[in-house]
């Protein structure tokens, strides 16, 4: 009797540590916890550590949520700009699961609310960016378009109990019809403005080409005029020199003149003259004394 009495302390001490086990569970630093009963929330633990609930099982259900900053990569999509141009938007988000039982409530799961916030995003992006030309979206104003669009997408997602972290548009591509059509333009401007550099350098050089030859014509003119002036001062001066030599002894200067005759007219060996033996060209050969034969 004593051992069955033993035996029956032992099974309710077992039942009751299993009962008590089952009524302890833990809450990990990187969750955060909802107590359901009879799946009705009645508790939320966002504290780590140990905390209790009601030992019957399937009375008392404890649903774990993550408490750390997540990942949003929604699906690209095309948006038309305010500029009638058509680009291709890849954006991504960081959210954290803020008032867990509302997200419950709301959602239920983690993959319910990323397809929700994924559309809540995309919608706040399309939105915002198809009022906007693709010269804003790629200068300095784009700053100001993400904090628009988070502005927006947190107050819509404070009613999912999510906090929407930070949103950022990874890359914006054309199309590639797009792409082609805005090379063929950029290739166009380029070539216009090529055609315009080469006729301002046509018409630059022209002009340095018809200053240069003006300058060029004055020049010589100038130089012209004072080598014609230069020249007639000297042929003045040896005038003057030779009628002072002249004047000083005319017979030694009759004399040089015939030698200088002489020399011009008698070289070559083919040089022919025709001259009667007294013509005055010889009047100095033959007279060792330089003086005149007449």
């Amino acid at each position: 009797m004593g051992k069955f009495k033993l035996a029956i302390f032992g099974i309710v001490i077992l039942v009751l540590g299993i009962m008590a086990s089952s009524g302890i569970f833990t809450v990990h630093q990187r969750e955060q916890a909802v107590v359901l009963q009879l799946g009705r929330p009645v508790n939320v633990v966002q504290t780590p550590g140990i905390s209790f609930k009601l030992p019957i099982p399937f009375v008392q259900t404890v649903q774990y949520f993550d408490r750390r900053i997540l990942d949003l990569d929604p699906p690209e999509f095309e948006v038309l700009l305010d500029d009638k141009k058509r680009i291709k938007v890849d954006a991504f988000a960081r959210y954290q699961i803020e008032d867990p039982l509302k997200f419950l409530r709301v959602v239920e799961d983690e993959s319910t609310a990323r397809n929700r916030l994924g559309n809540l995003v995309n919608s706040s992006l399309r939105r915002v960016i198809a009022k906007t030309s693709l010269t804003d979206l790629l200068s300095s104003k784009r700053g100001q378009l993400m904090e628009q669009i988070q502005v927006e997408v947190t107050s819509k997602a404070e009613g999912l109990g999510i906090k929407i972290v930070d949103i950022r548009i990874g890359r914006t591509d054309l199309p590639t019809e797009t792409s082609q059509a805005v090379f063929n333009r950029m290739r166009t401007e380029r070539e216009r403005e090529a055609r315009e550099l080469r006729a301002q350098g046509t018409e630059t050089a022209q002009k340095i080409r018809a200053g240069a030859d003006r300058d060029k014509t004055v020049i010589l003119a100038n130089a012209k005029r004072k080598s014609e002036q230069m020249r007639g001062e000297g042929e003045g001066q040896r005038n003057l020199i030779l009628g002072q030599a002249y004047g000083q002894d005319p017979e030694f200067f009759q004399f040089y003149k015939s030698l200088s005759e002489y020399q011009q007219n008698l070289v070559g060996n083919d040089t022919t003259m025709v001259l009667s033996p007294d013509s005055d060209f010889f009047r100095f050969f033959g007279n060792f004394d330089g003086k005149s034969g007449k």
